[in-house]
C-alpha cells in the first residue's frame, strides 16, 4: 500500500467515523446533555463534510467538486458556530436563545453575501472576494474556538461551587480539542507554505482520525453535568451566576445565622464525616444540613472563604493523609486510600492531592 492509497483509506475512516458518531449524538440513546448533544451532532456532521471531496473522487461518478458548491460553503461556515453552541450548552443546560443572540447570524450573512457577489457578480477585481472569504473562514473559526476555550475555562471554575469531585463533568477533553487541533492546523499550514502539502496530507489525516477516535471515546462517555431535574439544575446554576458576579456583596443571612450554620456545618463534616461519600455535592449537604442550597453555598464562600470543591477536598485530603502515615494502613493501595477518602477515582485524587499538598500521594507516605 503506497502514500495515495494509505491517505485514501484513511479519509474514508474518518468520513465514515464522522457521520456514525454524529448520528450517535444526535440520537443520544443515554439521553444526556440533550441540547448538548444535538449541537454537537450537528458540528461532527458539518465537519465531515471537509473530506467530502475526497470522498466524491473515490466514487468517480462525476467531476464536480463539492466544496465548489455554494450551498456546501456556505453550510460549513457554521461548523465553529455549531461547535461552540454545543459548549453553551454543556456549560448551561438551561441557556435559552434570545432575540440579542441574532448576532451569531451576523457573519454568516456577510460570507453569504461575499458568495454571492464572487459566484455572480460581474466585477474585475474578485481577488478582493476570495481574500475576504478566506479571511472570514479563518476569523470566525479563530473567534468561536476562542470563545468556546474560555467558556470551558469558566465552567470549570463554576461546577467547583457545587461539586467536589469534578472529573467527568470539566469537559476537559473539550478543551484538548481545541489544542490539538490548533496544533495540526498550524503545523498543515506551515507545510503549505514552504513545502510540498501532498507528502504530508496522508500524515495529518492520520493525526485527525486520531482525534476524531478521541472524540468519540469521551463525548460518549460524558456524563450529565447539571442535575436531571429542573428546579435543581437551575438553582446551581443561578449560584453559579451569582458567585461570578463580583458587585454582588448582598447578605443572604445575618452574621449571627452564618455564625451558626458555621458550627452546624463543622461538627455535622467532623463527626458524620460527609466528605466520605464520593457522590457528595452541594444539594446534598444542603437537604442534610435543611438549608437552601443558595445560604449553604453563602456559608461556605462566605463564611469559610472557599468554594464548595476547597471545602471538602480539604477534608478528604486530611483524611487520605492520617490513612498514609498509619501503619496500619499499608495494606491499602493509594487506590484504596482515594476510595477510602471519598474520591472517585486515582487520577482525581492524585490530581487533587498535589493541588493541596505540592506532593503526590506517593511522595507523601514516602
Amino acid at each position: 500500500m503506497n502514500t495515495i492509497e494509505l491517505n485514501r483509506f484513511i479519509v474514508i475512516l474518518i468520513y465514515g467515523s464522522l457521520v456514525l458518531l454524529s448520528l450517535l449524538k444526535l440520537a443520544n440513546p443515554l439521553k444526556v446533555n440533550r441540547k448538548a448533544n444535538l449541537w454537537f451532532g450537528l458540528f461532527l456532521f458539518l465537519w465531515s463534510t471537509y473530506w467530502l471531496d475526497e470522498i466524491w473522487s473515490l466514487i468517480k461518478v462525476s467531476p464536480i467538486e463539492i466544496h465548489s458548491i455554494l450551498f456546501v460553503q456556505f453550510v460549513q461556515f457554521f461548523t465553529p458556530i455549531m461547535f461552540y453552541f454545543s459548549v453553551l450548552f454543556f456549560t448551561n443546560p438551561s441557556f435559552k436563545f434570545k432575540r440579542s443572540d441574532v448576532k451569531y447570524a451576523v457573519l454568516p450573512v456577510i460570507f453569504l453575501i461575499n458568495l454571492l457577489l464572487q459566484r455572480y457578480g460581474n466585477f474585475e477585481n474578485q481577488s478582493f472576494f476570495e481574500f475576504t472569504f478566506i479571511g472570514l473562514i479563518l476569523f470566525q473559526a479563530v473567534f468561536y474556538t476562542g470563545l468556546s476555550y474560555f467558556t470551558i475555562r469558566k465552567h470549570q471554575k463554576r461546577i467547583q461551587q457545587f461539586s467536589a469531585n469534578t472529573e467527568g463533568i470539566n469537559l476537559n477533553w473539550l478543551e484538548y480539542i481545541i489544542l490539538i487541533l490548533l496544533i495540526i492546523n498550524i503545523v498543515y499550514v506551515i507545510y503549505n507554505l514552504f513545502y510540498d502539502s501532498t507528502s504530508l496530507n496522508a500524515f495529518i489525516n492520520i493525526a485527525f482520525l486520531l482525534v476524531v477516535y478521541f472524540v468519540a471515546y469521551y463525548s460518549l462517555k460524558q456524563k450529565e453535568i447539571y442535575p436531571v431535574e429542573e428546579k435543581q439544575r437551575d438553582e446551581l446554576i443561578s449560584i453559579n451566576d451569582e458567585a461570578e458576579n463580583e458587585e454582588i456583596k448582598r447578605k443572604l443571612i445575618s452574621d449571627e445565622e452564618l455564625s451558626r450554620l458555621k458550627t452546624k456545618l463543622e461538627n455535622v463534616m467532623e463527626k458524620e464525616k460527609l466528605y466520605l461519600d464520593s457522590e457528595l455535592n452541594l444539594i446534598k449537604l444542603a437537604e442534610h444540613l435543611s438549608v437552601s442550597t443558595h445560604h449553604l453555598s453563602y456559608v461556605i464562600n462566605t463564611g469559610f472563604q472557599k468554594n464548595f470543591f476547597q471545602f471538602i477536598n480539604e477534608y478528604r485530603i486530611e483524611h487520605a493523609k492520617k490513612l498514609l502515615k498509619n501503619n496500619d494502613a499499608n495494606k491499602l493501595s493509594i487506590l484504596g486510600i482515594a476510595f477510602e477518602s471519598g474520591f472517585n477515582s486515582k487520577t482525581s485524587f492524585n490530581t487533587t492531592f498535589k493541588k493541596f499538598t505540592d506532593q503526590t500521594p506517593s511522595e507523601f507516605k514516602k
